[in-house]
């Protein structure tokens, strides 16, 4: 199991030395993934910097750890724009983009950025099956309900062929969305229940093995919140999730109102309190 943490943007904000300091730390430490999470039109959420912007500030000043935007609302996005926004960053980044991409449910930020919230669902699948294409082939002709591209791509291509994409939505994914993970997705968040993790990767994995790929292929990440919450009960968390199998781990430190030293600090608590898992790692 891998052991990723969720950047805390919504409470260091416009700190930028904070943010750097725990990107840093949190490569220095071990952690394998730095999750950031999307937004462009203000939502519920706050204040969000825009992930692709701050991955490719991020990719800057740290040199291993693996950059995860999750996740990105695929449909209310113009898709080659994107594709050339994320192959930078993989760039930039020297192979070490995991984009996370979904179709949100926020009907007023796609009427904001002039996309249609009733398709969103195909337009993302759509979306999937061109980005790999424009991701790997130099020039493509691509015909398809909501994007065209004739004979033309992006330059330079980026250095994973194609980027990983892993699906993110609801704690329990509609039949549609399941079926895009099992047939199109690298992986999945599952912020499911432990107890219904089994069910779910049941059905991801007959869709995969329908669509004639491998179900051992496509991951599985799940998160650990651990302010408001008692040492016990964030480490028997830990030890739930790991035991369903999952393959990523998700440690936030978000959610308390935290400093930016009280941040780093827990960040280091975090590692300590699981040093055997961190020990494991695969």
């Amino acid at each position: 199991m891998r052991i990723g943490v969720s950047l805390p943007v919504r409470e260091l904000k416009d700190d930028l030395v904070a943010i750097r300091d725990f990107a840093q730390l949190a490569e220095e430490l071990g952690y394998t993934h730095l999750r950031i999470p999307e937004q462009i039109a203000r939502q519920d959420s706050g204040h969000l910097h825009e992930p692709m912007t701050l991955l490719a500030w991020v990719a800057g000043f740290t040199g291993k750890i693996e950059l995860v935007p999750s996740v990105i609302v695929l449909p209310a996005r113009q898709t080659v724009l994107f594709a050339k926004q994320a192959a930078e960053i993989d760039i930039l980044s020297g192979g070490r983009l995991r984009l996370g991409v979904g179709v949100g449910g926020h009907r007023r930020e796609y009427g904001s950025l002039g996309q249609d919230f009733s398709t969103r669902g195909r337009r993302c699948t759509e979306q999937m099956q061109l980005l790999r294409r424009l991701w790997t082939e130099p020039e493509l002709s691509f015909e398809g309900e909501f994007d065209r591209v004739s004979k033309n791509g992006i330059d330079p291509l980026p250095i994973q062929r194609p980027i990983p994409m892993w699906i993110g939505g609801a704690s329990v994914p509609g039949p549609k969305v399941l079926e895009r993970i099992g047939k199109h997705a690298d992986g999945w968040f599952a912020i499911c229940a432990p107890g219904q993790f089994g069910e779910i990767r049941a059905q991801i994995d007959a869709h995969a093995r329908k669509a004639g790929r491998d179900p051992s292929e496509i991951g599985a990440e799940s998160g650990v919140g651990v302010p408001g919450r008692s040492e016990e009960e964030w480490l028997g968390l830990v030890r739930a999730r790991r035991d369903t199998g999952v393959t990523h781990l998700c440690m936030r430190t978000l959610g308390g109102e935290l400093g930016a030293k009280e941040h780093l600090d827990l960040l280091r608590h975090i590692r300590e309190r699981i040093s055997d898992h961190f020990d494991n790692m695969e």
